[in-house]
């Protein structure tokens, strides 16, 4: 089974403050059949998010793959408040690019 990016089957990989404490990560997807496909591959999961971040499944506030939108969406925690000493990304909105490379096993054709 042949292997495509993420970034490549996805619409749109962004992340963004969702409120001090946290960051929130959307992966949405234009069709169903290519949301069904990467959710059925396991690549995205509470544990792989965790692997991937190098973060333990506590600072995981959130793993939701909702349907109606296409989308796997995850919020993780902060190690510090947003905008304080030493944040590196006030908005959030630099988080995403580990997503980008992931590898998704995909049907031929």
């Amino acid at each position: 089974m042949p292997n495509r990016k993420l970034s490549d089957l996805a619409k749109t990989i962004r992340s963004k403050n969702a409120g001090v404490n946290k960051i929130t990560f959307d992966v949405i997807f234009r069709t169903a059949e290519v949301y069904e496909e990467v959710k059925r591959s396991g690549v995205l999961s509470r544990a792989s998010v965790a692997a991937l971040f190098n973060i333990p499944d506590e600072r995981i506030a959130s793993f939701v793959e909702y349907d109606p939108g296409y989308a796997i969406k995850f919020t993780i925690y902060r190690t510090r408040p947003s905008g304080s000493p030493g944040d590196p990304d006030i908005f959030g909105a630099q988080q995403y690019a580990p997503l980008l490379d992931i590898d998704v096993p995909v049907a031929a054709g």
